[in-house]
């Protein structure tokens, strides 16, 4: 509020003059990390931006206990794999992973119950110290087809037999 002129008032309380800015210059995209697209860059190690993609770590932790794996693997290189998937999947429909996501994750790999032998065996190689390495958790979710992302989890269980053609398996990861 203003200081009525009638008023009197020691000099240190009266009010001072506001800095001036100079007017910045003119914005140009010139850095080499600038985007210069309105879509994020695609690549192989890119992953796929998407919303609340955290959530998906938690919802996971919710498989812990129906988790199947064979001897050498582990809990954790599944969650980090399946949970890259499911990222990947939600992304994909521009909205946070649900337990959904993680369900189609967990069981296109063959870790819920009834997995065929012969995908136990092909993704031994793929979720090996999964947990610890990003570019083995982005192969892992690039390895699930597109097709194969739009499909409901039942759908999938239903298809595990023919699991070679929902996933495209690296020969050497």
């Amino acid at each position: 509020m203003t200081q009525p002129t009638f008023v009197p008032i020691v000099e240190a309380d009266q009010v001072r003059a506001g800095y001036q800015l100079d007017v910045p210059a003119i914005w140009t995209q010139s850095r080499p990390s600038e985007l210069r697209s309105t879509r994020p860059p695609r690549g192989r190690l890119f992953g796929t931006p998407g919303p609340d993609q955290g959530y998906a770590l938690k919802l996971a932790r919710q498989f812990e206990d129906r988790l199947v794996t064979e001897p050498g693997e582990s809990i954790e290189d599944a969650i980090a794999g399946c949970t890259a998937v499911a990222m990947r999947r939600s992304a994909g429909w521009g909205r946070a992973p649900v337990v959904h996501d993680l369900t189609f994750a967990f069981t296109i790999w063959g870790f819920l119950e009834g997995a065929p032998a012969g995908l136990r065996s092909a993704r031994a190689p793929l979720f090996r110290s999964a947990s610890h390495h990003y570019t083995a958790q982005r192969d892992i979710a690039a390895a699930v087809t597109d097709e194969a992302l739009v499909l409901s989890p039942q759908a999938v269980a239903d298809r595990l037999d023919e699991w070679a053609d929902l996933l495209a398996i690296p020969a050497h990861p």
